[in-house]
């Protein structure tokens, strides 16, 4: 068992959204907005064009879109978004082969004592590079990864791209197990979760999520391993790593249970995503750890097949 034991008093992320394909538009497929209830209202009736919005410009873009600051954007909401203390978001295009099944929006507030980052790193000349990424007050950190590639297999994003599996990095502040580990100890990073993203053009895409203790990206993270040849025919999901701030079923990366948890489709959050292969967001409430006030949830495709599930709760 692994527990992170800060308080947490200001989460990183505000609001997690779903959009879906549906015709020739994206429409709301649902979304946790915490207290940004005004928000949540103009957002539930918009929809999106190819190019449109942030979703659409995942959606025509084809990859992960970063905005840094909603002021003279074309993001469609922005004055709603200043009312709710919203500066900042990321669109992750969730691709099966090349067939565009949703876009997770993840969007972010405007403190500057909040310590944490979301990159995408994508392919460059044999290497990873940084294509953008939100850093919060993280303005060191931030020059140093402007400033650094990765090869094949080298540092979190490298890791991931070689082995097209989402990788949990626990003390990312620490030399020797984060390329990194010096500009992350004086950002106050702890926690590190890549992800591999899968683009049609097949170049390499890693979104990375970079979690401080006081003001985390998440409270707790959990990988779900959902590929036939590791769970059998049948369509399940099994827990293969995660870290909690509290007790859970979670474990040590040294210690891993002989029977790790399984997920059923349509039984529970894993299982609505094992259902529908599409992103997931709930409120506190039925199937959710106690304690938790929402989650989302993540698929990740191997061509077409749905080969892996990352939760994120708050």
């Amino acid at each position: 068992m692994e527990v992170m034991t800060n308080p947490v008093t200001k989460p990183f992320i505000k609001v997690a959204e779903i959009w879906v394909p549906e015709n020739d538009k994206l429409v709301y497929a649902g979304g946790d907005y915490g207290s940004a209830d005004a928000f949540a209202r103009v957002s539930i009736v918009q929809s999106f064009s190819k190019g449109e919005g942030l979703p659409g410009k995942a959606w025509e873009s084809r990859k992960p879109v970063v905005i840094k600051h909603f002021d003279g954007s074309y993001f469609k909401r922005a004055a709603a978004a200043a009312e709710a203390g919203l500066t900042s978001a990321v669109a992750i295009p969730v691709f099966a082969g090349n067939t565009l099944k949703a876009v997770l929006v993840i969007l972010c507030g405007s403190d500057t004592d909040q310590k944490g980052a979301i990159e995408i790193w994508q392919g460059i000349n044999g290497n990873l590079a940084l294509a953008d990424g939100f850093f919060g007050g993280a303005t060191e950190f931030e020059a140093a990864s402007k400033g650094i590639s990765f090869s094949f297999g080298q540092g979190l994003p490298g890791a991931v791209w070689a082995a097209n599996t989402p990788i949990l990095n626990r003390d990312i502040a620490r030399a020797g197990t984060f390329i990194r580990s010096g500009h992350a100890a004086a950002a106050g990073f702890k926690t590190g979760l890549g992800l591999p993203i899968p683009l049609p053009d097949n170049n390499p895409c890693v979104v990375t999520l970079l979690s401080a203790p006081d003001t985390p990206i998440a409270r707790r993270f959990e990988i779900w391993d959902a590929r036939p040849e590791c769970v059998g025919a049948t369509r399940k999901a099994m827990l293969i790593d995660g870290l909690c701030e509290r007790e859970g079923a979670l474990w040590a990366q040294q210690n891993p249970p002989v029977d790790p948890p399984m997920a059923d489709t349509w039984k529970g959050p894993i299982g609505q995503v094992l259902g529908t292969g599409l992103p997931y967001v709930q409120r506190e409430g039925s199937g959710l750890p106690a304690a938790y006030e929402s989650m989302f949830a993540l698929p990740i495709y191997r061509e077409t097949d749905l080969a892996y599930i990352v939760a994120c709760y708050l």
